[in-house]
C-alpha cells in the first residue's frame, strides 16, 4: 500500500474502497452499499461425500478392482500391569514414658 508505482486495474485495492464506503454509510446513518457478486464463481454447492464416493468408485474401476471394503481388524489390548503392592511401613521404636514418683 505504500508503493506509488503500482498503478492500473490489476493493482486496484477494492477491499479498502469497499470498507471506506461502509464506514461513510455508517457515519451518515444509512444502509451500507450492496456487495457486488464475485465474478467467476458459479455458486454451486458441492456434496463432498458424494464427490469422494464417486472418485473412489472411478479409481477402483480404472484399476479393475471389484473387491468390497471391510473393516480393519482391531488390535488386541495388551494385558494391563497390576500396580506393585505397598509394603507396610516399619514402626520405629520410640521412647517409653517416664514414671513419675
Amino acid at each position: 500500500m505504500s508503493r506509488e508505482d503500482l498503478e492500473g486495474e490489476e493493482f486496484q485495492d477494492t477491499y479498502t474502497e469497499a470498507l471506506e464506503q461502509i464506514i461513510e454509510a455508517k457515519r451518515e446513518h444509512r444502509e451500507p452499499p450492496a456487495m457486488p457478486e464475485p465474478e467467476g464463481e458459479s455458486g454451486q454447492i458441492v456434496d463432498l461425500m458424494a464427490a469422494l464416493t464417486q472418485s473412489v468408485q472411478k479409481a477402483r474401476a480404472n484399476r479393475g478392482e471389484d473387491a468390497d471394503v471391510h473393516d480393519m481388524p482391531t488390535k488386541k489390548k495388551a494385558a494391563t500391569k497390576q500396580p506393585a503392592k505397598k509394603t507396610a511401613a516399619k514402626k520405629t521404636p520410640g521412647r517409653k514414658p517416664r514414671k513419675s514418683a
